[in-house]
């Protein structure tokens, strides 16, 4: 049965009284996908189930690629995501998606309107150690912004120079949830831990002498944090951080509302 056939039978079955709504929603919510070419196939109920659309992982694919799986995805989504998107890349997928935005600290390339208004209350606050981690803080603030939450930024207050983090205590009084960006020896989020009443996602960056591991130092300083409320994602995953902070705010409106 194609997916257009399915959905009449499925809303013929609600009329009839045979299905309830309930039911049909929680159907619609796992339907199928739509196939791109031979490579790839969109998962356009995705926000249905989970509350974000799908994004597009840039690494690995080729700009016509990219270019057809944002064309069919634009024709359900306000936003189209693209990340880990270099310079070359960009410039490349201009040519045939013309109106498409560029954050380039960032890497993320998007189909967006100009404005994007907050769709969630509260903030998420990201606090980033170093200039050099910035790129992993700008994944982390972008797709947070697309995806329509408030964010407010602090950058280079790392341990080195405690003074600057503390000068800034208001961005972690105001924030409803935190990310915390580092590299190195990845202290920072333990600090902001023990000065914040909201939970703190840390991200570990790869910058770092050899010793840091291309960034597992850090994970594992993370992870052994001896301040609470602390939860960890994967090295330079400012998505998945940003994503996991989003799904926090998202609870907490649903709650409310029940």
């Amino acid at each position: 049965m194609t997916q257009p056939q399915a959905i009449k039978t499925l809303l013929e079955s609600v009329a009839a009284g045979e299905t309830s709504p309930a039911v049909a929603l929680d159907k619609l919510k796992h339907f199928p996908f739509e196939s791109v070419s031979n490579f790839a196939k969109v998962d356009h109920h995705r926000t249905l189930r989970t509350g974000f659309p799908e994004v597009i992982w840039g690494l690995g694919k080729t700009p016509d690629q990219i270019a057809q799986i944002m064309a069919a995805m634009r024709q359900r989504n306000s936003v189209v995501m693209a990340t880990r998107i270099d310079p070359d890349v960009f410039a490349q997928l201009q040519v045939t998606v013309p109106d498409i935005h560029y954050y380039p600290t960032a890497r993320i390339c998007a189909i967006a309107p100009e404005t994007i208004p907050s769709n969630f209350p509260g903030t998420i606050g990201i606090i980033c150690a170093g200039t050099s981690d910035l790129w992993v803080a700008e994944e982390a603030a972008v797709t947070a912004q697309l995806c329509g939450f408030q964010v407010q930024r602090l950058w280079d207050v790392g341990v080195a120079g405690l003074h600057r983090l503390l000068s800034h205590q208001q961005v972690i009084a105001e924030a409803n949830v935190l990310i915390v960006v580092a590299g190195m020896e990845g202290a920072l989020p333990s600090v902001v831990a023990g000065l914040a009443d909201s939970p703190v996602i840390a991200v570990p960056t790869s910058i770092g002498y050899g010793a840091s591991f291309g960034g597992l130092a850090p994970l594992l300083t993370m992870l052994n944090s001896c301040a609470p409320g602390v939860g960890v994602v994967n090295i330079d995953n400012g998505f998945g951080a940003a994503i996991l902070a989003g799904q926090i705010l998202r609870t907490a409106q649903k709650l409310l509302r029940e």
